[in-house]
């Protein structure tokens, strides 16, 4: 701008994007911290001045920030850093992902962390959500004793999930892309719960991929798990996953618009491409390939996602996801026209409490523990049960632990999460009966709030 120094210039420039990302739905509006690394990147090489990141340190340490960065979380130690603090961020931000992936607790979106000073002694309990400043000798003792035993857990815990009881109940990895693959299988997943397609389509957004090109990337993936099982999600288009040659450009509100399965709809033949490719791509393994469709408000969504996959010939099951309140108590009406459901519970809690995730304000109300978001999974569950069919949650609600067992009280039938969780779930439900779960399920029901919920799960499953 004219008149302004260069470091104001580019604050400038950035302000707009950074506007654009922020009111770009979930995932785009989780990378306005990528954003602003970059900027305060040039900022400080304009200034001369150091490059801003995390501070160097020869000794063990808890890492207390607003966010984290790509940039940072490259350069971390992961042998020095004990856990994470931060004030913002969610699920999907980097320093949860970097968390759940390097195995260390983390903390996130908690008011007033970056006020604690440099050298403070903390305790981080990511399974509650917790930090304890200066704790007692005998807290850090319950915690060290925590731990060790999670530790020990952990290293005991190999095979299909279940139950202490025998119940079984697959883990699965949600997966990107041919990428994650390796990492999926190392964990030992069951097969994957959630591959997400999009990673084809964002290459180019100008047009859709080539029936052959989608064969190949479908085909690695299918191929990974021989006698597994792998649910597909075809295009999730629209909302925070904008293609210029699907989507509208001017809708007023895309997260309430056209997206998901309404736009494949509205673009049939990028349906029957897709469908064609994963037909071909599963032909000749022996695999259990199923597809579903996201954003299914109804039995008409429904249908018309079934006979599109049959007018592809593809032989597989059909599903649909429950990510809008209207399919998890419409959910045995949606059963009548496909083969098993799965809960995006991310989705779900953001529609049923009209509450965008990426607004602090109303951060409570997206905690997966929410009793109302209990009660549409328990009712989409019962829906599944009563018409002999799976019912399985994708979303981050699966990851933590002491969830996953009250998800699987509920009647959930698998449970699908990013690669790094599933030891961690495994290891949990290991150690509880099917009687334990439901017991802890009913009481997380039973519940006011997402805390007491949570702590009233807690106490069933301690034996308090």
């Amino acid at each position: 701008a004219v008149g302004s120094t260069a470091e104001r210039a580019v604050y400038d420039a950035f302000a707009a994007y950074r506007e654009l990302l922020a009111g770009a739905g979930e995932y785009l509006a989780g990378r306005v911290a990528d954003l602003d690394d970059v900027r305060n990147r040039i900022v400080a090489r304009l200034l001369g001045v150091p490059m801003p990141g995390v501070p160097d340190s020869d000794e063990p340490y808890v890492l207390v920030a607003r966010d984290l960065a790509p940039a940072d979380t490259a350069l971390l130690d992961p042998s020095l850093v004990l856990g994470f603090v931060t004030e913002e961020g969610g699920p999907t931000s980097h320093s949860a992902i970097l968390a759940r992936a390097l195995g260390v607790p983390a903390v996130v979106a908690l008011p007033g962390a970056g006020e604690l000073a440099e050298g403070t002694m903390i305790a981080v309990d990511g399974s509650t959500g917790e930090i304890f400043v200066n704790p007692s000798d005998e807290k850090k003792g319950q915690l060290e004793a925590a731990a060790a035993e999670r530790k020990a857990a952990l290293a005991a815990s190999t095979g299909p999930g279940a139950t202490a009881d025998g119940h079984k109940v697959p883990l699965l990895a949600n997966i990107g892309g041919p990428a994650d693959v390796p990492a999926a299988v190392e964990a030992g997943a069951e097969g994957v719960g959630l591959f997400r397609t999009e990673f084809l389509f964002l290459d180019d957004n100008k047009k859709a991929p080539s029936e052959e090109k989608q064969v190949v990337a479908y085909r690695q993936v299918l191929e990974a798990f021989p006698e597994g099982r792998v649910v597909v999600r075809v295009l999730d288009a629209g909302a925070d996953k904008p293609l210029d040659f699907l989507t509208p450009a001017d809708e007023p509100n895309p997260a309430l618009g056209v997206r998901g399965l309404r736009t494949l709809l509205d673009h049939p033949e990028v349906l029957r491409t897709q469908l064609t490719a994963l037909a071909k791509a599963a032909e000749g393994l022996p695999v259990y390939l199923e597809v579903m469709a996201p954003m299914v408000a109804d039995r008409t969504d429904a249908k018309a996602f079934a006979d599109a996959c049959r007018e592809a010939g593809l032989r597989a099951k059909f599903g649909a996801m429950v990510e809008i309140p209207s399919a998890a108590l419409r959910a045995r009406s949606i059963l009548q026209e496909v083969e098993f459901l799965s809960l995006g519970t991310n989705d779900l809690a953001q529609y049923t409490f009209a509450a965008d995730r990426q607004v602090g304000a109303v951060s409570r109300l997206q905690d997966p523990w929410q009793p109302a978001l209990l009660d549409l999974v328990a009712l989409s569950a019962e829906a599944a049960k009563a018409e002999g069919k799976s019912c399985g949650v994708c979303g981050e609600a699966a990851s933590d632990p002491l969830l996953a067992c009250v998800l699987t009280g509920l009647g959930v039938t698998s449970l699908s999460m990013g690669a790094a969780s599933i030891p961690y779930v495994r290891a949990t439900l290991a150690k509880y009966t099917l009687a334990q779960c439901e017991r802890a399920a009913a009481a997380a029901r039973a519940a006011d709030t997402a805390d007491e919920a949570r702590r009233a799960a807690q106490t069933v499953l301690s034996g308090e």
